[in-house]
């Protein structure tokens, strides 16, 4: 097995000034402009020492699943669910996991609920946006809790198709990334994306609205891959760590890896969550 492979990434263009993605059901539009840079992915496989949250921003580990369709929302509701709870406070020993839902990606046909790879270095969320939606899923999921000291804001990705996959997921060291690095990528939900000309006109409030954090182009970027997954494996992904004296965000992106011959049309799932730790509730 290779201990790396030269891929592309893309990033954004240092001219690109008004950033959006506009979401439709199937279809997902970027108004930011970027470019593709030459990059060395290593296989973290080969690495000399396993990846971990607190030092890495991100780590494999293996869960296997009972849900056969995850086409089916009654069954990811019914099964799914309490496996990526459980899997995820056993992974970074949080006591309280809420979840955002789920989404289905492929490099092939998409459709109203199958999305493509997202194709560019981002993290889902922007520091503002990760304390909102932090503060108001523990007011939703534990009105009467303690409170918390810390979150993760994660997510947990698994391959549903075999290997080797045609777009593997890519994912950036963390201490590789300066704390000041990265743009915010305003999330734009849409019926239908409108034409060109309309994605700039401006949009009130839009600096109150959910946005993920782009990234222009920095060499010292350090990319790894876990080739060859399996269905039974999950890659945790920190989107935002509270705790910013540990890995807190983790860049990451789909990438064509054209060193695999006859590769398989990736099929993906990944599921959106915050993970908390508790404060210790005071005893009388």
């Amino acid at each position: 097995m290779s201990e790396s492979v030269d891929a592309q990434i893309s990033y954004l263009k240092p001219t690109s000034l008004i950033n959006r993605r506009f979401w439709a059901p199937g279809e997902e539009v970027n108004t930011g402009e970027y470019e593709p840079y030459p990059v060395v992915i290593r296989n973290a496989r080969e690495a000399t020492k396993p990846f971990t949250l607190d030092e890495h921003g991100f780590a494999i580990a293996s869960y296997p699943t009972k849900l056969d369709d995850f086409e089916d929302k009654a069954k990811i509701a019914a099964i799914y669910d309490d496996e990526v709870k459980r899997a995820v406070m056993e992974m970074t020993g949080a006591d309280h996991v809420t979840l955002m839902g789920g989404q289905l990606r492929t490099s092939g046909q998409t459709s109203e609920i199958v999305q493509p790879p997202a194709a560019e270095a981002h993290v889902d969320f922007n520091n503002f946006t990760s304390k909102r939606i932090a503060e108001m899923l523990y007011e939703k999921s534990a009105p009467d809790g303690p409170g918390y000291d810390r979150f993760i804001i994660f997510s947990l990705w698994r391959v549903l198709s075999d290997p080797p996959q045609d777009w593997p997921l890519a994912l950036c060291e963390a201490s590789s990334v300066n704390d000041e690095e990265g743009v915010s990528n305003t999330k734009v939900d849409v019926d239908e994306i409108p034409p060109y000309e309309r994605r700039f006109d401006p949009i009130p409030g839009e600096e109150e609205m959910v946005a993920a954090t782009i990234f222009f182009h920095n060499p010292d970027h350090r990319w790894w891959y876990f080739p060859d997954m399996t269905r039974d494996e999950v890659v945790f992904i920190k989107f935002h760590d509270s705790d910013h004296s540990r890995a807190w965000r983790t860049p990451h992106t789909a990438f064509h890896d054209s060193s695999q011959v006859d590769p398989i049309t990736r099929i993906s799932y990944e599921v959106r969550g915050v993970a908390y730790f508790q404060k210790k509730e005071k005893t009388s």
